[in-house]
């Protein structure tokens, strides 16, 4: 591992300060970075460890939904009374995701940051844009199976792997953020994380030094919420395709739909069509094929990877059938 300078930030403000700087990483659960360190596939030059920062409680906001701090862990905000019973959706999504022991550790703000897991971006043996830019992409044309169907590009296929972040898409959460300069943001959770286009290497859209404070859920939504993931073993696995659905049913028609998915773009990815395809109609066959043909009409198998498109049709048809029931 490269050697690097290390110091503790005392408050948020602290932290930005000492983040600002070229080659510098904040640090918390640091479940993934310190993986990425030790490959040497992350070289900072400094950490800023924020792991202490008073950013660990989940509040009521005065609209009624709530306030997440950067830091609760991933366990604690599963097993969240107010999150299991207003967003069951958050908290089945966070437990399908890794293991108990690194729910424990891993952050509400690390989780969305979490880097692919590409096989390789992970080995520095081969070419990876994302891990160095102009490098190329080695997935297309090789193992691709985990690859992206939607929104890649010719520079990178890699998906996102947050379990979190799918659910938070559909639910409309918001990020919250300090900026070095004092300033602060709120970012809509569906334009925080960037395809790839010609900038792989850049995943989400903060600025350097730009600390995640909170995570805001607006109120709970009407009607059923379900999240369901598709993968290669029970636990412990990535998402193939995985889908957080939150859909209302009134006088037998759709009132509101809100669908996010996983495992099938460098993002979670969110499509206004695919819930216009359902809002106002009648649930049944024909409408949720529609919905899927939305979904996927753009969609593009790289080989090996190219049974996900007839997956996510069945997964996304299954799922909305549970939602209507």
């Amino acid at each position: 591992m490269k050697t690097f300078d290390y110091a503790r930030a005392d408050s948020p403000e602290a932290a930005t300060r000492d983040g600002s700087g070229e080659g510098v990483k904040f640090i918390a659960g640091g479940t993934n970075l310190l993986d990425l360190m030790k490959l040497q596939i992350e070289t900072p030059d400094k950490l800023v460890d924020i792991s202490r920062l008073d950013l660990a409680t989940i509040e009521e906001t005065p609209e009624g939904g709530l306030s997440i701090g950067a830091m609760v862990p991933n366990s604690d905000l599963a097993a969240d009374e107010l999150v299991r019973e207003r967003y069951p959706v958050l908290s089945r999504a966070l437990l399908a995701g890794a293991s108990g022991q690194l729910r424990n550790k891993a952050s509400t703000g690390g989780n969305l940051l979490q880097r692919t897991r590409c096989y390789y971006f992970y080995d520095t043996a081969t070419g990876c844009n994302k891990r160095e830019p102009g490098s190329g992409c080695s997935a297309i044309g090789g193992l691709n199976r985990i690859m992206a169907i939607l929104g890649a590009s010719d520079q990178c296929i890699a998906t996102h792997p947050s379990d979190m972040a799918v659910a938070m898409a559909a639910l409309d959460a918001v990020v919250v953020t300090l900026k070095p300069d004092g300033d602060r943001r709120r970012i809509a959770l569906r334009d925080f994380h960037r395809l790839p286009g010609d900038t792989p290497q850049i995943d989400t859209i903060l600025e350097p030094g730009e600390l995640i404070t909170h995570v805001e859920l607006p109120p709970a939504p009407k009607g059923k919420q379900l999240y369901r993931k598709v993968r290669d073993r029970a636990s412990y696995a990535f998402a193939l395709v995985s889908v957080a659905g939150v859909v209302s049913v009134e006088d037998g028609r759709i009132a509101s739909a809100a669908l996010a998915f996983g495992g099938l773009a460098h993002k979670p990815w969110r499509d206004p069509a695919v819930e216009a395809a359902l809002i106002g109609q009648v649930p049944g066959a024909a409408v949720f094929a529609a919905a899927a043909d939305a979904l996927l009409k753009d969609a593009r198998g790289q080989g090996s990877n190219d049974f996900k498109i007839p997956l996510a049709r069945r997964t996304l048809i299954a799922c909305l059938k549970e939602l209507t029931a």
